[in-house]
Parts: C-alpha cells; sequence; structure tokens
C-alpha cells in the first residue's frame, strides 16, 4: 500500500518536477518507507512506499522496465501476484523482484489493459508506455484505493490523495454545485467522477482510463455484477446459499493475509470483524492482533461495545489491544481526522478510526477490517422499507428512505449562487435505478450502495484514516466473487432475520451465538453525536470564522438557528444537521479552500 502522484503534459512542455515533488512529499504518510520519482519526456511519477510485499529495494517505485519501455507506479495490493507471476514466467516474463508492482506491469505487457480483470485486490496505478505517449490508469473494482485528478487542457495531474493535488498547486478550488446538492441529500456522499471542488475528480471504480498524448481519453469500465438470479443457483437451498457464502468469505480472508509483515484485524465486536477473526482462527493463524477502540458515553449513550470485542478476542485467543477515549480528547482529534480527509466526510467513525488506526500502526502494518457487509448483504434498517415496493418503484422508495431531506428543504440551508435549480440528486438515483439488471428493488438498491455510495463513504472513510498513519487496511466482504455472489443471491436470505439473514446464518456455523444475535451496533461518538462541549466550540469556531463569512456558501439564518439548538435539528436519517454543515466547512478551511 503506497502512494502515487503523476503529471502528463499534453502541450510539448515538460512536467512540473517541483508539483510532482509536493505531491509526493503530501503522500509522505500513505508511504513512510520509501520515495521516488521518474521523470522521461512528457510524463513524471511520484511515490511513496509502504513496504508491504517485498521488503526489498527491487521493489522500490516508480517502477521502470528499460528493456519494455514502460514505467508505472501502483497503490494498493494485488493478493493473487504470485500466481499470475508463475503464469507469466511460463509465458517467458523474467522478473528482478518479488513484488506484486512487477507483476502488475509485465501483467500489462502481456494482457494490455484485460490485465486488470485478472487482478484479485485493491488497487490504482498508472502506466506509462514510453514510445507511444499513451498513459493507463486504473482503479480496482469497489474502489477501495483512490485516484484523483486534476485534468486541463495543458496537463494531466493525478494522486492518491485529493489534498495532494492541492500541494501541486494550480486546482481550480471553486465549488461544484451539483456535488454539494449530493453531499447534503446523501449523507455528505459525493458520487465519482465529482467532488465538492470543479477542478478535481476521481476515476470511478472499475475503470480504466487510456489517455493519448494529445489529451484525449476514453474509459472502460470492466465489471458490474447484473444483481439478477443466476441459472446455476436454481435450486439451491437457503443451507446451501450459507455453505456458498462461507466457503467465498473464507477464501476472501484467506487471500488478505497475502503480506510479508503480520496482518491484524479490526474488531469492533460486530457480526462483521468477529467472522473475520473466527475464520483466521480457523485457518490456523495464531498470535493473530485484533484491536478495538471506544469512548466515553454522552447523553446517556454508551460509546463502546468491549464486552463483545473481549467475548470474541477470547474466544479465539488473539492478542487483543484496547483504546478508551475521553470526551474531552475527540475535538482535538478531530482536526487531525479533517486533515487526513480527501474529502470531507460526516460520519463519525471517521474520527474513531483515524484514533485507533494512530496507536494500531505502531504494532502493525496491516489490518482486515469488516466494512462493506452492510451494503453488500442488506445490514441496515432502511432496506426492508425499501424493498416493499415494486421494481419500477425502487427509485421513489431510495429517495423517501436514503436521502437527509428533499432538494426544496436545500433552499433553507444554501445561498442561491450554489443551489442547482432542480434536484440533480434524485435525477442521479433515478437514472442509476433504471439501468438494465437488478431485478428487484432490493437489487437496485443494492446496487446503488454498494457500488456508488459505499465507495465514497466508508470505503474512503477507512483508507483514508488508516493510510494516514501508514497502516493497509483490507476488507474482505468487498472481494469481487464474495460481491458477485451476494448480488446473485435471493433478496429474501438477505433481508431475513433483521438483516444480513444469510451472514447470520453463517455466523451461527462459527461464532458465540450471543454475538451474532446481538442488536445491531454502530461505531458511536457520542462527544459529536450530541455536540458535547469542545466540539461544539469548534463548529461555532468554524462556522463564524472570516473564511466561513467570506465564502458564502450557506445561510447565515439558518446556521444561527442551529446553534441555538445544536442537539435538535436531525436529518431524515437521524444525523445532526449542524454537524453535516460544520464539518463541510471545517474541512475547507483545514484544506485553506477560499
Amino acid at each position: 500500500m503506497c502512494g502515487l502522484s503523476g503529471e502528463i503534459r499534453f502541450d510539448g512542455a515538460r512536467p512540473d518536477i517541483a508539483a510532482v515533488e509536493r505531491m509526493t512529499d503530501r503522500l509522505a504518510p500513505r508511504g513512510p518507507d520509501g520515495r521516488g520519482l521518474w521523470s522521461q519526456g512528457p510524463a513524471a511519477l511520484g511515490h511513496r512506499r509502504l513496504k508491504i510485499i517485498d521488503l526489498s529495494e527491487s521493489g522500490a517505485q516508480p517502477m521502470a522496465d528499460p528493456g519494455a519501455r514502460i514505467s508505472g507506479v501502483f497503490n494498493g495490493c494485488v493478493y493473487n501476484y504470485r500466481e499470475l507471476r508463475d503464469e507469466l514466467r511460463g509465458l517467458g516474463h523474467r522478473f528482478f523482484s518479488d513484488s506484486d508492482t512487477e507483476v502488475v506491469l509485465r501483467a500489462y505487457l502481456e494482457w494490455g489493459v484485460d490485465c486488470v480483470r485478472r487482478f484479485y485486490g485493491m488497487f490504482a496505478f498508472a502506466v506509462v508506455e514510453q514510445d507511444t505517449g499513451r498513459v493507463v490508469l486504473a482503479r480496482d473494482r469497489l474502489g477501495v484505493k483512490p485516484l484523483y485528478l486534476d485534468h486541463t487542457s495543458e496537463r494531466l495531474r493525478f494522486a492518491s490523495s485529493l489534498p495532494a493535488l492541492l500541494a501541486a498547486g494550480g486546482v481550480d478550488t471553486t465549488l461544484d454545485p451539483v456535488a454539494l446538492h449530493q453531499y447534503l441529500s446523501w449523507h455528505a456522499t459525493v458520487a465519482a467522477p465529482r467532488t465538492v471542488l470543479n477542478g478535481v475528480r476521481k476515476l470511478p471504480p472499475a475503470t480504466v482510463r487510456t489517455i493519448e498524448p494529445d489529451g484525449a481519453h476514453h474509459d472502460h469500465r470492466y465489471w458490474q455484477p447484473d444483481y439478477t438470479r443466476r441459472p446455476e443457483h436454481a435450486g439451491l437451498s437457503a443451507e446451501d446459499w450459507t455453505d456458498a457464502v462461507l466457503a467465498t468469505l473464507r477464501t476472501a480472508v484467506r487471500r488478505r493475509m497475502v503480506a510479508d509483515v503480520p496482518v491484524g484485524v479490526l474488531l469492533s465486536g460486530g457480526l462483521d470483524s468477529s467472522l473475520i477473526v473466527a475464520l483466521l482462527a480457523d485457518e490456523g493463524q495464531t498470535d493473530l492482533a485484533t484491536f478495538s477502540v471506544g469512548f466515553e458515553s454522552e447523553g446517556g449513550e454508551d460509546g463502546d461495545e468491549f464486552a463483545y470485542s473481549d467475548l470474541v478476542a477470547a474466544r479465539f485467543q488473539t492478542r487483543h489491544h484496547q483504546l478508551m477515549v475521553p470526551s474531552d480528547r475527540v475535538s482535538g482529534a478531530l482536526d487531525a481526522a479533517v486533515q487526513a480527509m480527501s474529502e470531507p466526510m460526516m460520519s463519525h467513525d471517521a474520527v474513531a478510526f483515524h484514533l485507533l488506526s494512530e496507536q494500531v500502526a505502531k504494532e502493525v502494518k496491516v489490518v482486515q477490517s469488516g466494512q462493506g457487509a452492510d451494503e453488500v448483504f442488506a445490514g441496515y434498517h432502511w432496506y426492508p422499507r425499501m424493498s416493499a415496493v415494486p421494481r419500477e418503484r425502487a427509485a421513489d422508495a431510495y429517495i423517501d428512505a436514503y436521502f437527509d431531506r428533499p432538494h426544496d428543504d436545500l433552499a433553507r440551508i444554501l445561498e442561491p449562487g450554489v443551489l442547482p435549480d432542480r434536484d440533480v440528486s434524485s435525477e442521479f438515483v433515478r437514472a442509476h435505478m433504471a439501468a438494465d439488471g437488478a431485478q428487484t428493488a432490493l437489487d437496485a438498491d443494492l446496487r446503488l450502495d454498494t457500488h456508488v455510495m459505499m465507495v465514497d463513504d466508508p470505503v474512503k472513510r477507512v483508507d483514508n484514516m488508516t493510510m494516514d498513519w501508514g497502516l493497509e487496511a483490507r476488507v474482505p466482504f468487498l472481494d469481487h466473487e464474495l460481491v458477485e455472489l451476494a448480488a446473485a443471491c435471493p433478496p429474501e436470505l438477505k433481508l431475513s432475520g433483521g438483516g444480513k439473514g444469510i451472514l447470520k446464518a453463517v455466523g451461527r456455523k462459527v461464532l458465540p451465538r450471543e454475538v451474532v444475535d446481538r442488536p445491531k451496533g454502530y461505531f458511536p461518538v457520542p462527544a459529536i453525536k450530541h455536540m458535547a462541549g469542545p466540539v461544539l466550540q469548534r463548529v461555532r469556531e468554524a462556522l463564524y470564522a472570516p473564511e466561513a463569512k467570506a465564502r458564502g456558501l450557506f445561510r447565515q439564518e439558518y446556521v444561527a438557528e442551529l446553534l441555538a439548538a445544536p442537539d435538535a435539528h436531525r436529518t431524515r436519517r437521524g444525523a445532526n444537521t449542524l454537524w453535516q454543515i460544520a464539518l463541510l466547512e471545517t474541512w475547507l478551511q483545514t484544506h485553506a479552500i477560499r
């Protein structure tokens, strides 16, 4: 896992090496173990390395092959790189390292852009063909690894984080009204390719972009499950489906143990992370390090689930670590978490993940995490309501259940200059729901959540918070074969038992019943949810700062109304509205966006 950057010129000029160096240096937390630069002709590449596979200098990047005249930078992990290396050797390729980066380059030489179909893992990469001047960018199927772009008529810059692009300079930092509409409609999610800044876009998941020397480009989406029932699954019983999910999840967890360093687990005590620990124990993993975080109670709400994580740690004899965070530390930790955000993310557990990652990185470099299971296996409480409608009404049900607020309410929040004149967020959902495939309303809901919303909320959050401490997080529930199987699974099996029914059935085979059948928990940070004193003071400072007033983003009378009753205003999904708008303004100020 690493951080990559680069610049490609289309105007005949040499790339700005100093800008690439600034991007590379801003990515230092993602790759504390090494730094590299490469440039030739119109292209320059930068890289920060976190040593996980092939700890020698043979795996350093940018990596160039003088004979084949290609160069590249890579972020992520291809879990089946050893099998691919053996196959490529059989086809005549010779290797000078034991890294998965070299496997990516040689796979590109052998199979071209179709190489991505052979990769099992999480990745973003850039390959430069030195002779043709063509550049290829690619991102993994579920968008676990980020890739941000600043594309003008003169040049393209790309990086593993948005702040790295800002460090290069010359970015159009005006605000994108459509992205702001999405942010305030979808719980702070902004769907690819947009970001809140007009000048920055992100490569969508499961996409290969080929860029020609003159700047022309075309995208190819190489993967998308269709969310329909498959003929080969006809006749499978509920028990058959449970066994299939268990076997596929077991493979996904096993794949993510590929490393030349120890691999731990972020153990919340919930079903998903507990399943990872249980399956690793079944694989014979011993001395497994597990990690949990909790917060002081506020407003009568508990801030930890240590009772469950302790139970799982004891059952499977892990080397368990607990971190309890006092409320007075949350406001200070908030600033560091916002600094680590490539985009504004309002979910409270960003702070939790950032604090936990700081401690975990002192013990291990790689962890497995349970993110993604709720979207893939229908674990959220709103799914039954969404699913209880005919397929043709799926968009209406989704908008009613998922959106934070209707379009008309935004006129009270935003100043007119940044408010679109139509409901662009609902238009996006309706277009996505109308695409071919997705047999039932629930299938359409899960397709949208898994391939759009999840990528730019929990997936991005985990990457940003862990990588800010040089910690690689792997997510077995986003193994593409497991996602394909879940997409084909009958909706009633996922909805049973109050949600995630089939995953609970898997859990009953390997976990204590009290972990499987407990009420669903979340990752609460009560000091933020209930606007505890220090957090409220930080929010007030951000919204009344000179930068906020100069920006003129939010209506001042609305801000005053929220601050007069900080814990009273909630979105339709129950989030604190004051926190939602304050987080956006705080992020803009933190990253010096005027």
